[in-house]
């Protein structure tokens, strides 16, 4: 067996391999219970294809997939940092939004107090 045909296996079972995980990152993308999982799936899938590309560029010895690997890099990190500014609220919206959700449930808090208040002297005789 000659280097390159060990090589040609090599590359040949590590694309399977990122074939295989990147099949499993997608369905971990579609399943994933919060945004976070999926937006993190989705970047793992984009350097697992990375990889490929790399792979497929050493493999081919075509020096140009080298240069769209490097332009895929560019693109899927934009698009996770878009992903991530979109679904993923600061700390301050965090804060504020929760400040009016507590200003709310006490609101409601008080209208039931004084509605089981009212409810306890139907007369509204102190005693």
């Amino acid at each position: 067996m000659s280097i390159e045909n060990a090589y040609r296996i090599l590359f040949s079972a590590a694309l399977i391999w990122f074939a295989v995980l990147i099949l499993a990152m997608l369905i971990r993308s579609i399943i994933g219970p919060r945004i976070t999982d999926r937006i993190l799936a989705i970047n793992m899938i984009g350097t697992m294809v990375i990889s490929c590309i790399a792979i497929l560029s050493r493999m081919l010895r075509e020096s140009y997939l080298a240069d769209v690997a490097l332009i895929y890099a560019m693109i899927s990190f934009i698009s996770v940092l878009i992903l991530a500014t979109i679904y993923i609220p600061n700390r301050r919206t965090r804060a504020r939004f929760g400040k009016e959700v507590r200003r709310e449930v006490d609101k409601e808090r008080k209208q039931l107090q004084e509605s089981a208040e009212a409810s306890e002297n139907p007369g509204g005789e102190e005693e």
